[in-house]
């Protein structure tokens, strides 16, 4: 094996198991998690401006649903034309009922059984109108008796797929450095920054903050495969510098979130899409290509760790999390992305307790024999 590189897309992290993700569900109509994307509460609430539009009564205007931003919807919602808000309003009430709706689907899937919280990332999330279809999906659920919660995620969605690579990290890299590099892999962006760990002020990582990020938009450029490597390859060597100049303690680790199913040698077996180029190709290597052009980092080898942007973002909600023991992620954005968790510490006290149980039922049973 490559060094510098270990094994990718593993189920088993250092403080929890990823019970599964990236799962995609089915119905009659085709796949479920496009009835929670961005795209589909766009055709949502461009299916409720059509009659509107057709008596020249739309009170968003001519611009299209695709063109309204989250900025421009939220501002809406708390505007004075009250039409336009009950337009917005009525969508959003309609995604929620189809968030839920998919959210019961994967509650029924075994991986999802017996799950207690569910945070919801990806961009759809970073506005009020995302937040009021979470906060309304989770009623949906509560009304219809389940007993699990939808929250959004704490960080930014923007910078919770770098930080969640934190938790993707060797121990040991904590009590030796400071920061780390993180990458994430978008249908549309790519995201480089350096993670400070924060470590000394709380060891669960809760305190981990992004020092400085780049942001590429390749989808506007449409480059190769090779050229978006050759230029994410840049963008870390530019981080490595910055890090240098700040003085900054930079771990020889790089973290890397990246849609699709992931194999443990680092190729994409699939999910890759909507990447610039042919992602899920055999002869394709992201952690390998990254090693050859960066194959130290100060005077160490250069480890990198890749895994699902789903369970990256995921893992960023985790120092949160230690009252439950089963939890997932749901993330709103061009597809739906997903992932579910069960703490090691909780699973291993639940083992524990099994066994003194056991242990106790025993010793009652021999009890009762003398």
């Amino acid at each position: 094996m490559t060094s510098g590189i270990g094994k990718h897309g593993v189920s088993r992290l250092p403080s929890v198991d990823v019970d599964s993700y990236n799962i995609e569900l089915k119905d009659d109509d085709g796949f479920l998690g496009d009835r929670a994307s961005k795209g589909a509460f766009q055709q949502i609430l461009d299916d409720w401006r059509k009659p509107l539009r057709k008596n020249g009564d739309d009170p968003l205007g001519k611009k299209a649903s695709d063109d309204l931003g989250k900025k421009t919807l939220d501002e809406v919602l708390v505007g004075d034309d009250i039409m336009a808000a009950a337009l917005v309003y009525g969508a959003l009430e309609e995604f929620a009922r189809q968030l839920a709706y998919v959210t019961q689907r994967f509650l029924k899937t075994k991986a999802w059984v017996d799950t207690e919280r569910i945070v919801v990332g990806g961009g759809f999330r970073q506005s009020r109108v995302g937040e009021l279809a979470i906060a309304r999906a989770d009623i949906i659920l509560k009304a219809e008796g389940l007993k699990v919660d939808l929250i959004p995620i704490r960080f930014h969605p923007d910078e919770a797929g770098l930080i969640g690579c934190l938790h993707l990290a060797p121990s040991w890299i904590f009590e030796a450095y400071d920061s780390i590099l993180a990458v994430d892999i978008g249908g549309s962006n790519i995201r480089c920054g350096v993670v400070e760990t924060r470590w000394k002020k709380a060891k669960d990582l809760s305190k981990a903050a992004v020092w400085k990020s780049d942001l590429w938009r390749h989808a506007d450029e449409e480059p190769t495969r090779e050229g978006a490597v050759k230029r994410l390859v840049k963008m870390l060597k530019d981080m490595i510098a910055a890090a240098d100049t700040e003085g900054l303690k930079l771990a020889p680790f790089i973290g890397i979130s990246c849609p699709g199913v992931i194999d443990e040698d680092g190729k994409i077996e699939k999910g890759a899409q909507n990447l610039p180029g042919n992602w899920e190709s055999s002869k394709f290597n992201l952690p390998a290509s990254l090693f050859e052009a960066i194959p130290m980092i100060g005077d160490h080898d250069t480890t990198i760790l890749m895994h699902n942007d789903g369970v990256a973002q995921g893992l960023s909600e985790m120092p949160f999390m230690q009252d439950v023991t089963r939890w997932g992620v749901l993330t709103i954005g061009t597809g739906l992305g997903n992932a579910r968790f069960t703490n090691r510490k909780a699973k291993d006290d639940d083992k524990k307790d099994k066994a003194k149980d056991s242990k106790d039922d025993k010793k009652a049973a021999k009890k009762a024999k003398t």
